[in-house]
């Protein structure tokens, strides 16, 4: 490969001024037209030409794009809401505890201060956090277009590494995730070769404890499968149960059934299941000992 393509293909810029004009700017670029927030993931890709967008479509002078507001018993993230904004937010850090914690692992300061929550999650990465994050908090994407809002739970946006159900000429401009009861324990466990990187497994898990057992139970990954996953059936064999050494042998077991990563130059398939058995056995003690602080407080 030459100098000469290391350097983006020739492109427009446009800088809009409000979410309709964005709309109508992606329309007319018949689908050769992107959006850029942060552009983390898309300037490297530009750069060697990966993608060759005819135009790029700058969202940041939008207003209102760019809060984080509770809604309920729901918490709605702007399209330029920034990955530093999220993991020091007091909404989330209080509402979303497990979110909080997940921001510590999300690559490094630079890409942290200019990275976006919801362009993560619009990147698709199946190692990246906020996808998993969205799919265990029963995430709702809101995507524009010239023809209206569109909303798609996280469970049907996720179609491929890399890939989304987003049509060529949306946008999403804010995506609605659950907060958590307060009584909630979490636990969130990644392992990665250097702080930051993308992650060859990871595992995040919520649950109370309501009459000695767990309930509501959450149980996600990352970074074995071509998308996020949310596993219901590690979810079921948890539910209505303590958290014992017998049950987290049980998890990891069930797991190496469950899960067909890929192997490549990081680490083996074998690996990665190996990875997700420790990882899930770490997170849920945690989450089944936090439920057990919160509710001990709670009933202090």
């Amino acid at each position: 490969m030459g100098d000469d393509e290391m350097k983006p293909a020739p492109f427009e810029y446009f800088a809009a001024r409000s979410a309709a004009e964005a709309a109508e700017a992606l329309a007319a670029a018949n689908g050769d037209g992107k959006i850029i927030a942060g552009g983390q993931s898309l300037m490297p890709m530009i750069n060697v030409r990966l993608v060759k967008p005819t135009i790029l479509i700058d969202i940041n002078r939008i207003a209102g794009l760019d809060r984080i507001e509770k809604h309920g018993e729901r918490l709605g993230i702007g399209a330029t809401v920034r990955h530093r904004m999220t993991a020091t937010d007091a909404l989330v850090h209080r509402h979303i505890p497990i979110l909080h914690d997940a921001m510590h692992h999300v690559a490094h300061l630079t890409v942290r201060n200019r990275g976006t929550f919801c362009g993560s999650v619009c990147h698709a990465d199946p190692a990246a956090e906020m996808p998993m994050m969205t799919l265990l908090l029963n995430g709702m994407v809101t995507a524009l277009s010239i023809r209206g809002e569109r909303r798609i739970a996280a469970s049907e946006f996720f179609v491929g590494s890399l890939m989304t159900a987003l049509e060529q000429d949306e946008f999403v401009t804010s995506i609605e995730i659950d907060t958590l009861p307060p009584e909630t324990g979490w636990g969130f466990e990644e392992f990665s070769r250097r702080h930051g990187d993308f992650a060859l497994a990871s595992v995040a898990t919520t649950l109370r404890i309501i009459d000695g057992v767990a309930r509501d139970v959450r149980f996600g990954m990352m970074g074995v499968g071509e998308t996020p996953l949310r596993l219901p059936d590690i979810e079921t064999l948890i539910e209505g149960q303590t958290i014992s050494e017998t049950l987290l042998q049980d998890v990891t077991e069930a797991l190496k059934e469950l899960l067909h990563p890929n192997t490549d130059i990081h680490a083996s398939a074998d690996y990665r299941r190996h990875l997700a058995g420790a990882l899930a056995r770490r997170a849920l003690r945690d989450a089944w000992a936090r439920a057990t602080l919160r509710k001990d407080g709670a009933n202090a």
